[in-house]
């Protein structure tokens, strides 16, 4: 297989996976699993594949005062917030929608990064953040267009979690002690979102153990968990083979992928405006996707 067909390949299964966790996040929540279980059980799938991963490969995780705290914050701000507030709206709300909404991460990290000098502005990309705001606009907007109109505190919730991610982007992007790199960083903040939530979870009596024999619902935390740790792995590996440009694309297909997984396990129905909303922004992610020119600072 060619160096480029491989590209393609692992950009489509990286698509297809991430946006399957929209669903099987939909199935946890909807037997009502509570969303700090949930996203413990997730962190917990995660972090220990990709350490394992890491004991296979002998690449030890660093670990100093700057790290741990690195690990907890990366943890608590990319993780542990943003995924329970998903996981709550994920009772509430049809899978593909929560995909859309959540589509919204580049555009908000560009918005952010170009605020911080971190980036170039670019009028091209400053387009897309407005076509994104569009999407949104089509999403919440017309009384039609969602289900019920009482998901729509969920999707503004989502677009909340959204924001937590991309200020997730900017501290990784900003914050780089010595000896991390983005996979043991990674492996290590997914361990210490879990061991986070264990007092949370302690604190409000919301831990919810594996029952057996197992259901849809253990099948589903186990899925976001492998999910989290092959995706994000594909992820990385992307970005040093392909480079970050082409590995962007990943959002436009996650979000597609989204949509389509609900169609397919839930047999959701989305309005016309759900489908000019999920364009519009696939259109916006596309127009926000850094070009190489574009991606130093001013």
């Amino acid at each position: 297989m060619g160096k480029r067909l491989r590209g393609w390949v692992i950009l489509l299964i990286m698509g297809m996976a991430w946006g399957l966790s929209f669903s099987l996040a939909r199935v946890a929540a909807s037997a009502g699993i509570h969303p700090f279980s949930i996203t413990f059980w997730e962190a917990l799938g995660a972090g220990g594949t990709l350490i394992l991963v890491c004991l296979v490969r002998r690449r030890p995780i660093p670990l100093s005062r700057d790290l741990l705290l690195l690990y907890l914050v990366a943890g608590a701000l990319g993780m542990v917030v943003p995924n329970a507030i998903f996981f709550y709206a994920a009772a509430h709300v049809p899978a593909g929608i929560l995909s859309i909404s959540l589509a919204v991460i580049p555009l908000i990290t560009f918005v952010a990064s170009a605020a911080l000098r971190l980036e170039r502005f670019a009028p091209g990309r400053a387009a897309g953040v407005c076509v994104g705001i569009l999407a949104i606009l089509l999403l919440v907007g017309p009384q039609e267009s969602l289900p019920d109109p009482a998901q729509l505190p969920w999707v503004l919730a989502c677009v909340g979690a959204a924001s937590c991610y991309a200020g997730f982007n900017i501290m990784m992007s900003l914050w780089k002690p010595p000896g991390a790199s983005a996979f043991t960083t990674t492996a290590a903040l997914f361990a210490a979102a879990s061991l986070l939530l264990v007092p949370v979870m302690g604190a409000t009596d919301s831990f919810v153990a594996p029952g057996w024999p197992w259901t849809e619902v253990e099948w589903s935390l186990l899925g976001l968990g492998l999910i989290n740790a092959v995706a994000f792995s594909l992820f990385v590996y992307l970005i040093e083979t392909a480079g970050p440009v082409f590995t962007s694309q990943t959002s436009n297909l996650v979000t597609l992928f989204g949509v389509l997984w609900g169609i397919a396990i839930f047999g959701e129905q989305n309005s016309v405006w759900v489908w000019l909303s999920l364009a519009t922004m696939m259109l916006a992610i596309t127009l926000v996707t850094p070009r190489r020119a574009e991606t130093a600072p001013a």
